[in-house]
C-alpha cells in the first residue's frame, strides 16, 4: 500500500466515517430519518474493520523497517 493511500485510508477511518456517522445519527433524531441504528451501525462497523486493516499494515511496516538502518529508508 502506497502511503497516499494509507494516509487517505487514515483519514477516512479517523475523521470522515466517525463524523458521517456522527451527522447521521443527529440528523436522524432531528429529522426522523430512518434506522439511525442500522445506519450508524453499519459506519462504525466498517470503521472498526477499517482501523484494524490499517492497523496491522503499520504494525507489518513497522516490523520491515526494523532491520534497516537510521537514514537508510
Amino acid at each position: 500500500m502506497s502511503n497516499r493511500v494509507y494516509d487517505i485510508l487514515k483519514w477516512v477511518a479517523q475523521v470522515f466515517l466517525p463524523a458521517a456517522g456522527t451527522l447521521y445519527f443527529a440528523l436522524a433524531a432531528t429529522w426522523g430519518l430512518p434506522w439511525a441504528e442500522q445506519v450508524v451501525g453499519t459506519i462504525t462497523a466498517a470503521d472498526t474493520f477499517l482501523g484494524v486493516v490499517l492497523g496491522i499494515s503499520t504494525a507489518q511496516y513497522n516490523k520491515s523497517q526494523a532491520g534497516i538502518p537510521a537514514g537508510k529508508e
